[in-house]
């Protein structure tokens, strides 16, 4: 592997077999809850959500144009954007480096695996963690050389975040410092590049605005204020181990002492650009994750801010012990395919089973499918019947699965997640429901999804919520860890009287089923 021939052959190798692993797990694993509801999006094309900007939506649907409906249709526009990344860290090395030192970054963000796993999911993370490294090449290059078309990367690679996500604030204030806190920073504020640069980001700010001011600000809300507590907790603390094991330890380590080195560089170029981005997305993220969203997965936030320093990693390492290298680069290697074998397994239903007996259960993404199959001959029973799911997650999947509309009652996690108000512009809420006065619904219950404390009061709610209530069906997965029961009911014609807890068939059923007393007559089996 010393020529340089044989560096660049080892990334194609490498980089078409990832491709190939991802596209293979792409199209079997089942969507989780996100994932189908960004798809609901997709059917439903908009300027932005509540949750949200437009673009992730968008991509979706065109896969879907291309492939139709189904798990690669949904996913194929990602990882294409995904398989795009390694390619942009190749780019960025090889401006600051040689090509040899290109193909061994290329390599090391395969073997990232946060980065070598991207597109596999439909997520906003794709475009957002690709439209900041390609805004990072163009500033280097910009940088460097004052082209136009090096700007216009920039604001190309920054209106592309902007539409992927609101987390596209964080490019935008390291940025900022940048250009505040160095030389050549502020030397550059004058140059007309710049401003080209700022425009064409600019565009793709525009949809967030349009979208919160005719929704009276609720992405902005979401984002700033209902998923964040605002307050410190101590948890947040294990964010370094959490990255640690996101990233394996060696490479963590390894990925500290660049930015670390970086910044003893910065009166110097590049590094002043490398030490900058990377340390802003490295610090700010922690810091911000001590008060903010304590509930959702976050190990990949700093992710962008971890590329440009595998782009300069190649071009520090000399002088360190072979044998480290390559124990950091093979504990990389096994924690991608630990990733690519649990998403495996998890495609798959005997799979799930033994992730389960592991207590690994991937909760996020099973049951669904057999939860559309249970739902299938019970709508054919009573065609007439609305489907309906108790909380947005359920809806979403069952919506995929069975390529049509699902309502969703209010649960606490559809204002968690930041989807009621969105299922309220579409009339898929209980206010939707309720203008359908006696109508039949077939309702699916997820009793597993919300947190113990929270189950009884949201069960005894139900009773309040829809009118003659009649269990018809259950379905008890992976020994109790998903449990979904089915009921033939109706939209109540007025308000109901206060549920009682105790004659609550809701309660009275998942508290049979959670104790092992048995299901119901009729009802689906494991």
């Amino acid at each position: 592997m010393a020529a340089r021939d044989g560096w660049r052959d080892a990334f194609l190798v490498a980089f078409l077999a990832v491709q190939v692993v991802k596209f293979v797990i792409a199209a079997r694993l089942s969507p989780f809850g996100d994932e189908a509801f960004y798809w609901m999006e997709s059917r439903r094309l908009d300027i932005g959500y509540s949750d949200l900007p437009a673009l992730t939506a968008w991509m979706i649907a065109s896969g879907e144009h291309v492939l139709g409906h189904g798990l690669l249709g949904m996913r194929l526009v990602f990882l294409l954007v995904g398989a795009c990344l390694p390619w942009l860290v190749v780019a960025l090395a090889r401006h600051v480096g040689d090509r040899r030192q290109g193909w061994q970054a290329g390599l090391l963000t395969l073997a990232l695996p946060l980065a070598g796993s991207l597109g596999v999911l439909a997520l906003p993370d794709v475009p957002l963690t690709v439209g900041i490294t390609l805004a990072t090449l163009g500033l280097v290059r910009a940088f460097d050389r004052d082209r136009w078309g090096d700007w216009c990367l920039v604001g190309l690679g920054l209106g592309i975040s902007w539409l992927a996500h609101y987390r596209a604030a964080m490019p935008m204030l390291a940025g900022l410092l940048l250009f505040t806190f160095t030389l050549r920073g502020r030397a550059r504020w004058l140059r007309p590049g710049f401003w080209l640069a700022m425009a064409i980001a600019a565009l793709g700010l525009v949809p967030i605005v349009l979208y919160n001011l005719r929704q009276s600000g609720v992405g902005l809300a979401f984002q700033l204020v209902d998923r964040n507590p605002w307050q410190f907790h101590a948890d947040a603390l294990v964010q370094p181990l959490e990255q640690a094991l996101a990233c394996t330890p060696l490479l963590y380590g390894f990925l500290l002492w660049a930015a670390w080195q970086a910044w003893r560089r910065r009166a110097q170029a590049p590094w002043d650009i490398i030490a900058t981005l990377s340390i802003t997305f490295i610090v700010a993220w922690f810091v911000l994750g001590l008060f903010a969203d304590d509930l959702r997965f976050r190990a990949h936030w700093p992710l962008p801010g971890y590329l440009p320093l595998l782009a300069v990693l190649p071009a520090l390492w000399r002088g360190v012990d072979r044998r480290f290298l390559m124990a950091t680069a093979g504990l990389a290697v096994f924690g991608l395919l630990a990733g690519f074998i649990y998403l495996a397994a998890a495609s798959s239903p005997a799979g799930a089973e033994r992730l389960a007996g592991w207590k690994a259960f991937p909760a996020n993404f099973t049951g669904w499918q057999e939860a559309a199959a249970s739902m299938v001959p019970l709508l054919a029973a009573h065609p007439s019947a609305i489907p309906v799911a108790d909380n947005f997650m359920l809806a979403a999947e069952l919506s995929f699965a069975l390529d049509r509309p699902v309502r969703s009652l209010d649960s606490p996690l559809n204002s968690k997640h930041g989807r009621a108000p969105q299922l309220a512009a579409w009339h898929l809420d209980e206010a939707g429901l309720a203008a359908m006065k006696g109508a039949s619904i077939v309702l699916a219950v997820d009793e597993t999804s919300l947190r113990e404390r929270e189950r009884l009061p949201w069960w005894t709610s139900l009773c309040s919520r829809v009118a003659e209530p009649v269990p018809v069906g259950r379905l008890d997965l992976f020994e109790g860890r998903k449990r979904i029961a089915y009921y033939l009911a109706q939209v109540p014609t007025g308000p109901l009287p206060p549920a009682n807890t105790d004659q609550c068939v809701f309660v009275t059923e998942a508290v049979r089923a959670a104790t092992g007393q048995g299901a119901p007559a009729g009802a689906a089996g494991n």
